[in-house]
């Protein structure tokens, strides 16, 4: 059966390894350095930070804006659990807002809505890479002073008006590199930011809070003078994983046209089946097509439907608001209609979809 989801990882890789398990340099150094300067060329962004994992890389940005207990910050329930637990470690209170449930975004007017004097941040999904309404959610974000994040956690190489993710005009984008991801590092995450200041800061809390460029003295011990003054984790991407994902930026154009002619032929082949169509796509948007994501009147029977025919369908998440851990089991009618319909069907660079009958 074609996977949903498939590890990529580039033949060149076993070499370059070998030769940083014997370099005597395995932590963050100059692939660490060489990883997120190849980010910044590919996204077109200049202040990314790559971390050691997703979750990391939430917690680093979570800190870097003081979000602290009971906080509120508006999210979507549509997503990986990965991207909303977070809020419930750091004690966030969660407010889910609805979705247009034909094409899984969030919904503009539903988050406007639910803006208080108490939010401090609105985190905005984009469901498996399909792009949402940013220009509109990031005006909400400038209107009320608030900053917004782009969770681009299955959205690498999504593109809006011919610009990448990462480089949309939001105030910061949070991306995954884990094992299903393009690219993926095994095991990472990044975090590209607009302002500067806060760049600088979350450098600094990647890292225990260390200013490196004070930490050490003139023979190499650790200055007394050097004050930490900022909480911190220790999130650093090894040299290992910066390795791999350079590896694999450079064939990840290749790897997405694949996606992409996936895609066509599924756009060209969706109308034989009965009570299923593609989801809607934001103007102006290309998805990196990490799955192709369709509507069904009758999921499970489609879902079924597609794995007789070798084809692994999936829903792949359920919506979050279901979880106690959260404390806001709110209905919402535009996710409780799309998490009902919606089906993702393998679209990857592992199979080639114009040569399966």
């Amino acid at each position: 059966m074609i996977p949903i989801f498939k590890p990529y990882m580039p033949e060149n890789v076993t070499e370059g390894i070998n030769k940083i398990l014997y370099s005597g340099s395995l932590s963050y150094a100059k692939y660490g350095k060489k990883f997120e300067k190849d980010l910044s060329r590919y996204i077109g962004c200049k202040n990314i930070l790559t971390i050691s994992s997703y979750n990391q890389a939430m917690m680093v940005l979570l800190s870097t804006l003081e979000l602290n207990k009971n906080d509120e910050i508006i999210a979507s329930p549509v997503s990986c659990l990965a991207s909303n637990q977070p809020f419930a470690t750091r004690g966030l209170k969660v407010v889910w807002a609805d979705i247009n449930p034909h094409k899984g975004t969030l919904c503009v007017d539903d988050v406007k809505s639910k803006i208080t004097s108490k939010t401090k941040a609105i985190f905005h999904n984009h469901f498996c890479g399909y792009l949402g309404n940013v220009n509109e959610i990031n005006s909400l974000g400038n209107e009320f002073g608030i900053p917004v994040i782009d969770d681009c956690i299955e959205a690498f190489g999504s593109i809006l008006n011919n610009k990448k993710s990462g480089n949309l005009g939001t105030d910061i984008s949070v991306f995954s590199f884990q094992t299903v991801r393009l690219p993926n590092t095994i095991n990472g995450g990044g975090l590209v930011f607009s302002d500067d200041k806060l760049f600088e800061k979350a450098k600094k809390i990647r890292d225990y809070g260390i200013d490196r460029s004070k930490f050490r003295d003139s023979i190499n011990e650790i200055n007394v003078d050097c004050d930490i003054k900022i909480e911190g984790y220790g999130a650093l991407m090894s040299e290992l994983n910066s390795f791999i994902g350079s590896c694999q930026l450079e064939e990840i154009s290749k790897l997405i046209k694949q996606h992409e002619k996936n895609a066509e032929i599924w756009n060209s082949r969706i109308n034989r089946f009965k009570n299923i169509k593609p989801i809607e796509i934001t103007n102006n948007s290309s998805p990196n097509y990490w799955v192709y994501g369709t509507l069904s009147k009758n999921k499970y029977e489609s879902i079924r439907k597609f794995r007789d025919m070798g084809f692994y369908a999936s829903g792949v998440h359920i919506n979050n608001n279901i979880y106690s851990i959260f404390n806001n089991k709110i209905e919402l009618k535009g996710v409780s209609e799309f998490i009902s319909r919606f089906v993702a069907l393998p679209c990857g660079w592992w199979f080639n979809l114009s040569n399966i009958e």
